[in-house]
């Protein structure tokens, strides 16, 4: 593993939404008939659940551009196009294609490439329809007292990941998929000797038991 570097917090933030030099990232999968949302299947079938994934997708799209605090890139998993994809593209977001094979090596590809050209890199998933302007700016603001932020989830993982430097050791060694996502990767980030900060949790939509969340929150 190559030698790790101090940490450093990225400071000088005084309005977030001055700053050009921010970048936010939205992961997704591209949307297939029964390769998205596969454990929402057995409650909403094949089309159900990846009509749900394209819903969610877009909808985070949206908050993140809707928000004005900085470019956004999509990253996918995959080429291909998607009318929901294509969507985002016309609406401002610049495609990119994920480049690793387990989420973290994904994600660490992804916030070294942003970080090569911004300063500060916030990268969210497409399933927690929660994430607002308000807490965006939250984790932009959290980057000015720690090199890194994670967004909490209530199932253990999380919704969000901020940087100023990534270190492969963030996320070497985490159970993805598993209630310990979060805490292992805290652990991580003790061990390179860096701090965190945490922002309050959010809901993922995920399982079967999800859905009333993103139903109550359409609802309104």
């Amino acid at each position: 593993m190559p030698a790790v570097s101090p940490p450093k917090p990225c400071g000088g933030i005084t309005t977030v939404a001055e700053h050009s030099d921010c970048l936010l990232i939205q992961f997704a999968r591209v949307p297939i008939v029964g390769a998205v949302k596969t454990r929402l299947i057995p409650a909403l079938g094949e089309e159900g659940a990846c009509q749900l994934h394209v819903d969610l997708l877009q909808h985070c799209c949206k908050q993140l551009l809707a928000s004005g605090l900085a470019p956004v890139e999509l990253w996918l998993d995959s080429e291909g196009s998607h009318p929901a994809v294509m969507a985002c593209e016309r609406q401002g977001a610049t495609l990119r294609l994920q480049q690793g094979t387990s989420l973290g090596e994904r994600m660490h590809h992804a916030l070294l490439d942003g970080l090569s050209r911004h300063p500060r890199v916030v990268l969210v998933g497409s399933d927690c329809p929660a994430i607002d302007e308000a807490y965006l700016r939250r984790a932009f603001e959290g980057l000015t007292t720690a090199p890194v932020v994670f967004g909490e989830a209530t199932d253990g993982g999380y919704v969000l990941i901020g940087a100023c430097q990534s270190d492969w050791g963030l996320f070497d060694g985490v159970s993805w998929g598993s209630e310990a996502v979060l805490s292992e990767s805290l652990a991580n980030v003790e061990g390179l000797g860096w701090t965190a900060a945490v922002l309050p949790a959010l809901s993922d939509i995920d399982r079967a038991e999800d859905l009333p969340v993103w139903q109550e929150y359409m609802a309104n």
